[in-house]
């Protein structure tokens, strides 16, 4: 294998890696400040222990903020792992970002605890499989408001209490359903079409107060809440999945390096963009529907 084809360490539990081989200086991040939304499980958690890895002789702070569906044990947990694996700073705290006032009172405390927010990376979302005519009316609200309103939320209240004045970079995680018409992922695919839009106005907007703002879009990553979903189509799916140009699915690590370069100075440059990680995947992949057929008739359950 070349050093072109080098696949990333990983694994595919919300666990820390085992070991890390450095993309970019040890230190790029250093003494930078992170607020990262749905950084406790998933793709989440592995960008927020890629990013605390980027910090020397725990100079550099982070603040990961836990979205409201982990219980607090779980966000204790997750960040004592973060914290023991990488040796930087993290504050779990209680966010809901469909209700600013929980977005407020977490940014305050990462402010009074840290000082600042240099990076704001919006990661909670919302998804399930389901057909556009099983979707409940309050499925596909709900799917919105966490995923799209809830990215504004959250950059909103970024903005008006630190980023403003002071300058940052947004990095807003979202997908690249739309682009297709990806099958049983109308609310998932609406939404973060939404937020790559919104990626654009922000980036526009919020430049001349040195704010960077972009999208990262995954493709199909392993060790994912999605990924394990689809883990009774593994035998159907798998035919698929040689349709990806790179002729494998994609791993979390790989998300979290897209992120540490859109966060760090090697993108300094880089703002109203979208950065597709998905192995060429939406390029070539067909929609599978007879691997989704058992799926076309289940409703939603929210």
């Amino acid at each position: 294998m070349s050093e072109y084809s080098h696949i990333p360490e990983d694994v595919g539990t919300d666990d820390c890696l085992l070991k890390y081989s450095y993309i970019f200086s040890p230190d790029i991040l250093k003494e930078k400040v992170a607020f990262i939304t749905g950084g406790g499980s998933g793709i989440g958690f592995r960008i927020a222990e890629i990013l605390m890895r980027k910090g020397e002789e725990a100079l550099k702070p982070l603040c990961v903020a836990f979205s409201s569906n982990q219980h607090l044990f779980l966000k204790i947990q997750s960040a004592k792992k973060l914290t023991a694996a990488t040796g930087q700073r993290c504050l779990p705290v209680s966010v809901d970002v469909r209700q600013p006032a929980t977005i407020i009172a977490a940014v305050e405390e990462t402010l009074q605890k840290f000082g600042k927010i240099d990076i704001l990376v919006n990661g909670a979302a919302g998804n399930f499989l389901c057909p556009a005519s099983g979707l409940s009316f309050n499925a596909f609200k709900t799917v919105l408001e966490i995923d799209t309103i809830g990215t504004f939320n959250t950059s909103k209240v970024l903005y008006q209490r630190w980023l403003k004045d002071h300058g940052g970079v947004i990095v807003n995680i979202t997908a690249t359903l739309s682009y297709r018409g990806q099958i049983l992922q109308l609310h998932a695919g609406t939404a973060k079409a939404a937020i790559d839009a919104m990626t654009k106005h922000l980036a526009v907007e919020w430049g001349a107060d040195n704010i960077r703002v972009n999208s990262l879009a995954p493709g199909p990553i392993s060790g994912t809440e999605g990924f394990r979903k689809l883990g009774g189509l593994a035998k159907s799916m798998a035919d698929h999945y040689k349709l990806i140009p790179l002729q494998r699915v994609g791993t979390k690590t790989e998300i979290a390096h897209g992120v540490l370069y859109l966060v760090s100075p090697a993108a300094s440059y880089v703002t109203g963009t979208l950065l597709v990680i998905d192995g060429g995947h939406w390029l070539t992949g067909a929609n599978n529907m007879s691997a989704m057929q058992a799926l076309l008739q289940k409703p939603a359950k929210l």
